[in-house]
């Protein structure tokens, strides 16, 4: 047991963990290169067609939600968007009637990638403890700095708009858990520092679905037990959580609505798999449209063989994923004999799989898939092992 007097790296009290959020993070890449769409509702989302015509006088004629037609979903929104009802993940067709005179742009992930790289820099060279979480958000272990914690924090947020001409909010508490909650409390632009002591004043008020981790189903469960509020989930009888939740995880909610997380923050992990994939604008099929789902599936095999290459790791488990036009999904995989990064032997075995899918109806995305990774360094070198004919021959069904 440590002494009190003098707590240990891993007491709580010593812990200063960041959760830094890019705001409104896509949009605002979108911002940059459209500035005259500065406070206006926009909506991400849209396809090629919807991007920003440029008339002859050097303006810029946007698309609008109202004229939106398809089963596109909204990626993300600027903040005035969400003002009117528009979130991520919402149909385009139900937020033309919630905004319809916002403007609709396509997503540009080249762009997006771009910017969080430059971001994700920009905080490495102040503290390089980061925990990657995705595209526009990380956890930062700043225990070792010496810096007072407001100070740091506010260096980094002028590093990363320095670096972007963006916006981020940081929460900074004593554990992944309370800072993911902090990040979010003063959007945008926000930083919100939390002590173990500011739980009961801070924490406790707020809904249980602002903890990480508690769903729309368990949200739903837990409202009917009247279990509304962190602070109620906090003095909920533990047999009842038991009862409606199971063991494991009722036992995390106690611990979570007290504010116990003892995640570490994890600057390195091996990835698992590598994968690309596409939804196409119009649904293709592979006897009609076989010339352009092949060009297509040869470019996401080169990708996924390139991600590989780039990040120094080669895999054995090839597998294709294929959303139908009723939204159904069908996966297949192929484990190779050897490891490989090759793009041609990636097509090859994807194809393989490809095989063994009916393809008498037309679908709407295209996926690749690489996994049972390892380090190209730590493996054999070597060649194609598969051997195929075209993917989507004339005659397929």
């Amino acid at each position: 047991m440590s002494d009190p007097a003098h707590p240990t790296a891993e007491s709580p009290r010593d812990r200063r963990i960041a959760h830094l959020d890019m705001d409104a993070f896509y949009a605002s890449v979108e911002l940059l290169r459209y500035p005259e769409l500065r406070g206006q509702p926009v909506v991400i989302g849209g396809m090629s067609v919807h991007a920003p015509v440029t008339l002859e006088d050097g303006s810029r004629q946007y698309a609008k939600l109202r004229d939106y037609v398809g089963r596109g979903v909204v990626t993300t929104s600027t903040y005035e968007a969400r003002a009117l009802g528009v979130f991520s993940a919402m149909g385009l067709m139900k937020s033309a009637k919630l905004a319809p005179d916002a403007i609709l742009l396509p997503a540009d992930f080249d762009a997006y990638r771009h910017y969080s790289r430059l971001f994700k820099q920009a905080v490495a060279d102040i503290a390089p403890h980061i925990e990657n979480r995705g595209i526009d958000e990380i956890y930062i272990d700043l225990s070792e700095h010496t810096e007072e914690t407001y100070a740091l924090a506010s260096r980094i947020k002028t590093a990363v708009q320095q670096a972007t001409g963006l916006s981020c909010s940081i929460g900074i508490a004593p554990n992944k858990l309370l800072a993911k909650i902090c990040s979010d409390l003063e959007k945008p632009n926000g930083l919100t520092i939390l002590t173990q002591a500011d739980i009961v004043t801070r924490i406790w008020p707020l809904p249980a679905r602002k903890i990480n981790g508690i769903g729309p189903r368990a949200a739903e469960k837990l409202t009917a037990l009247g279990l509304n509020t962190i602070e109620e989930l906090a003095a909920a009888d533990a047999a009842i959580l038991h009862e409606h939740f199971g063991r494991s995880y009722a036992g995390w909610l106690g611990r979570v609505a007290q504010g116990i997380d003892e995640r570490p923050v994890v600057t390195y992990s091996e990835p698992k798999s590598v994968s690309r994939e596409t939804t196409f604008e119009n649904n293709l099929h592979a006897k009609r449209d076989r010339v352009a789902l092949g060009g297509i599936f040869t470019r996401l095999c080169e990708r996924v063989a390139g991600d590989l290459q780039r990040k120094g790791f080669v895999g054995r488990t090839v597998g294709i994923k294929l959303r139908f036009t009723d939204f159904r999904i069908v996966t297949r995989d192929l484990t190779l004999p050897d490891y490989t990064d090759d793009a041609v032997t990636i097509r090859q075995a994807a194809g393989e799989c490809l095989k063994r899918i009916p393809l008498d109806q037309p679908f709407r995305l295209l996926g690749v898939r690489i996994g049972t990774l390892a380090r190209k360094d730590a493996v054999p070198t070597v060649g194609p092992v598969v051997v195929q004919g075209e993917l989507f021959r004339e005659g397929q069904d």
